[in-house]
């Protein structure tokens, strides 16, 4: 079996779990998920199955949107629920206002310092489990992009709340977030709450729990062509697409903006994915997902 399916993914076991009873229903050996969330998250894991597993960086690299609640007044170890309590303050001074001007000094492009309780790897080892350890990494801070938070709810007092959408890229830690908003305001947050609502084209409408996949498996998944829909597309004849197949870069049509990464498609099927050149003139491949005459990458 070849393509993507979106699980729902409940609140409790790994992505790792997941990923691993994904694999036992399918009785297959290539599986990888696009993109990790914690035990404590809820909501869209995309899981990818055999050749699909050769788009998972650009699924984990694409848009996602998250329903996240803050809580004021509290700061953990862990920056969520789940953590040891560093430092406690009244939050019963802050207002919606307030919040939403903090919220928003936040959005466009900020640098995060990753949380040790994360799966990004120190010398091979993920850090939540130096920290587990009792040990502390120095971290570099990580460029990512903000392109919109929206408050939607916003519940006052000594431990006040507030439930949030925030739309980002790849590699933001949410929990951060809040704790940086949580600091702006003076007072500290930790995450109480997180579920993933998109990762690119899956939103969590679709996702389907495991209960319901272990019913009929093959109905929930998604080919890698469709996997890729919100990518840009560059079409091209079929001399070019004997040029991509043969690794070699093609004319572009010009549709897309100049270093895009694209989509690339002959006769209405994905051949491949690619990289469009500074001028715009032409696409080279990055990964070839058909051979020729095969269109096995659908």
């Amino acid at each position: 079996m070849d393509g993507v399916v979106n699980v729902y993914k409940p609140m409790g076991p790994t992505s790792h779990d997941i990923v691993d009873r994904v694999r036992r229903l399918f009785g297959q050996k290539r599986v990888g998920h696009a993109g990790t969330l914690d035990p404590m998250a809820t909501g869209v894991l995309v899981v990818c199955l055999g050749k699909a597993t050769r788009i998972v960086e650009y699924l984990t690299n694409s848009q996602k949107e998250y329903r996240a609640t803050m809580t004021l007044g509290v700061c953990t170890d862990s920056e969520d629920s789940t953590g040891a309590v560093m430092g406690e303050s009244d939050a019963s001074g802050v207002s919606s206002d307030a919040l939403k001007n903090a919220a928003e000094r936040f959005v466009g492009e900020i640098d995060q310092i990753p949380p040790m309780i994360s799966a990004l790897k120190h010398e091979g080892k993920p850090l939540y489990k130096h920290a587990r350890e009792g040990k502390t990494i120095e971290r570099a801070a990580r460029r990512v992009t903000i392109h919109s938070i929206e408050v939607t709810d916003f519940r006052p007092g000594e431990r006040a709340e507030a439930d949030m959408i925030v739309t980002c890229s790849s590699g933001t830690y949410i929990r951060t977030l809040c704790a940086d908003i949580g600091e702006a305001l003076g007072c500290g947050a930790m995450m109480s709450k997180l579920e993933r609502t998109r990762v690119g084209a899956f939103g969590i409408a679709d996702a389907v729990s495991l209960e319901d996949l272990e019913i009929a498996p093959e109905s929930h998944v998604t080919t890698i062509a469709a996997a890729l829909g919100d990518m840009p597309c560059v079409e091209v004849d079929s001399a070019g697409e004997r040029r991509i197949l043969h690794g070699m870069d093609a004319p572009a049509d010009g549709a897309v903006s100049a270093g895009s990464t694209v989509r690339i498609v002959s006769d209405g099927e994905l051949i491949a994915i690619g990289l469009v050149a500074e001028d715009g003139a032409s696409v080279k491949p990055r990964k070839v997902l058909a051979e020729m005459g095969d269109q096995s990458g659908q």
